[in-house]
């Protein structure tokens, strides 16, 4: 291997009909250029929302020191405690111009006044100002995922938006996680119907390997391996699917899902996941938004041991007859104490969803450390307490963040209700997006 030789960030593996994005390599950079390039770590960010908030005292931590400190997590969010020094704790943040399932929802990245006669979000979301940043850098702009949803208000926009291009244009949705695939690693039309991209592009591979070094041959061979394992994911739920259609009291016992999506729920959702750590790995984009349910979910969680009735039930907790909200009308229950506990594993699920992105993160090495120190990732609802409908004191967390020059580790309490959109400011400067406002901020949040 020369020396001297590079190749571009950009550079794909390409096959008959397939392209492969690669990780960061050593070889990307110019020699003169690579001690530059480790004090300049590629930024990534990702929102990722749940609805119908958490009950109150869920996402409080059971211990923190004097000097803010993450000591000790509570029960419900257990899943994170690996990850307790890459963690900060929002505490007294709101959002103060959208609440409720409709306007939270859909002013949750944007900051703005929701109008729901003219469907006007208040402006651009964070995520798509800094999608159009780095709208030269990467192959997508962004990706906006979405689990497919479950319930009446499915059909409901506001509900069903967290990203938007301007004021009135809602960023569309992928809620297939082979669509999500296809996007970063297919071209064209092959017409070689299911073969695996990794086989289509091999022998680039190959040639490109014999002029590299031995660690960056390493870390080619790890991450199109990571590739294959969600094609063989994808593939086995392909199988699933099939067999359900092919076996009479299987197909008439399950509601099947659109093509492309997963019989299980929680395979679902680690696939979706997964996508969005194989486009901030391969940086086929650097900004993502996903939407783990809708604003005002309606969905079974009956999958979780001692849980009944949907999820926008359970948020109203203090309600047990069944006769209340959007109840189905079959489902009640014995106390508040019960209801609450189901509600609290609800959102212990999710969080345990948010647990396995970051472990997969942080198993993942980069040439200026571990892609989680390298990522922002915001987890959060646009409600507190679900009953109380409240939009104060939201269950907001980051992880991550440490490469660009945020210290986690530690909860954040601010003296006053903070506005969301500081944080929001305080995200597009650490991805190096020169603004000084966003909606009605023009004071970024302190991270360092």
């Amino acid at each position: 291997m020369s020396g001297n030789w590079h190749i571009s960030r950009r550079t794909m593996l390409r096959g008959l009909g397939a392209a492969v994005s690669l990780p960061m390599l050593d070889v990307m950079s110019q020699p003169s250029a690579r001690a530059a390039e480790k004090e300049r770590p590629v930024a990534r960010l990702a929102y990722l929302y749940i609805p119908n908030g958490v009950a109150e005292g869920a996402w409080q931590p059971k211990k923190v020191d004097g000097r803010g400190r993450l000591v000790e997590l509570n029960p419900w969010m257990s899943s994170l405690a690996p990850f307790q020094k890459d963690l900060t704790i929002f505490r007294n943040m709101w959002t103060p111009r959208g609440n409720g399932h409709i306007a939270g929802t859909a002013t949750w990245l944007t900051g703005g006044s929701f109008d729901g006669e003219k469907l006007d979000s208040g402006g651009a979301s964070v995520d798509q100002i800094a999608a159009q940043h780095f709208r030269t850098e990467t192959l997508l702009p962004s990706l906006e995922l979405s689990t497919r949803g479950e319930g009446i208000f499915t059909t409901s926009l506001p509900r069903n938006t967290v990203s938007w291009v301007d004021s009135v244009t809602p960023a569309p949705r992928d809620i297939e996680p082979r669509v999500v695939f296809d996007r970063m690693f297919r071209v064209g039309d092959s017409g070689l119907g299911n073969r695996s991209v990794i086989d289509l592009v091999l022998e680039d591979a190959r040639r490109l390997k014999r002029r590299v070094s031995d660690h960056d041959q390493k870390k080619i061979d790890e991450y199109l391996e990571s590739v294959r394992a969600i094609e063989r994911r994808l593939e086995f739920a392909q199988r699933q699917k099939d067999r359900a259609g092919q076996t009479p009291e299987l197909r008439d016992a399950l509601v099947r899902p659109e093509p492309g999506i997963p019989e299980d729920y929680g395979q679902y959702m680690k696939t979706m996941m997964d996508m969005i750590v194989l486009a901030f790995w391969a940086d086929a984009t650097r900004v993502c938004t996903f939407m783990m349910d809708h604003g005002q979910s309606n969905r079974y969680f009956d999958f979780i041991d001692d849980v009944k009735g949907t999820w926008h039930a359970l948020s109203h907790w203090k309600d047990i007859s069944g006769k209340t909200e959007d109840d189905d009308g079959k489902t009640s229950w014995s106390s508040r104490d019960e209801k609450r506990d189901m509600y609290n594993r609800v959102t212990t699920w999710h969080t345990e969803q948010v647990a396995y992105l970051l472990k997969r993160l942080s198993e993942i090495k980069e040439p200026n450390g571990r892609l989680i120190d390298n990522s922002m990732i915001v987890y959060g609802s646009s409600l507190s307490d679900g009953h109380e409908h409240s939009a104060k004191n939201l269950p907001l967390l980051m992880a991550g963040g440490a490469a660009h020059g945020i210290k986690p580790g530690r909860q954040l309490t601010n003296r006053r209700d903070t506005s969301m959109s500081d944080l929001h400011l305080g995200m597009l400067h650490r991805l190096g997006v020169r603004r000084d406002n966003f909606a009605e901020s023009k004071s970024p949040i302190e991270l360092t």
